[in-house]
């Protein structure tokens, strides 16, 4: 069970490729290293269930259109990527970059990439946060004569 920890970072990072903004991912990956495509940016889709309660019976939402791809590096690296919606570069890009993190480029490539998107995504989540609180309702019941 060694593979453990280091399958639970990989999940980590392909999940943060998989929700930044493709135009971010851009920027902060704008060239891509040689690489062979085992499997070209395809796009399909995907039944997403859902949970009554969130922890009910299971039950189909609907279906969500999903882009992905897989490739090799020179170096022999693996790579592989799915993600939200219909935009071959976005998941060339994740897959190209998951397989960079499986080399000696790794810590760089933390610094450079998955930490900056990491901060703007609890960003954005912090903002929505507040939006929602300051939606908040608070309802309270006074006592009344008859009910005491």
């Amino acid at each position: 069970m060694s593979g453990l920890p280091e399958n639970e970072a990989r999940r980590g990072w392909m999940g943060l490729l998989a929700r930044a903004p493709a135009e971010r991912l851009a920027v902060l990956m704008p060239d891509l290293p040689a690489h062979d495509l085992l499997r070209r940016p395809e796009i399909g889709a995907v039944m997403v269930r859902g949970r009554t309660g969130a922890t009910g019976a299971p039950f189909n939402l609907g279906e969500m259109s999903v882009t992905r791809c897989s490739v090799r590096l020179e170096g022999g690296a693996v790579g592989h990527a799915h993600v939200q919606g219909r935009d071959k570069s976005h998941a060339l890009r994740a897959a190209v970059t998951d397989a960079l993190l499986q080399t000696e480029a790794a810590a760089g490539l933390r610094a450079a990439v998955l930490e900056p998107l990491a901060a703007e995504e609890s960003e954005r989540r912090a903002l929505r946060a507040r939006k929602a609180a300051a939606t908040r309702s608070s309802f309270f019941t006074m006592v009344r004569g008859e009910d005491a």
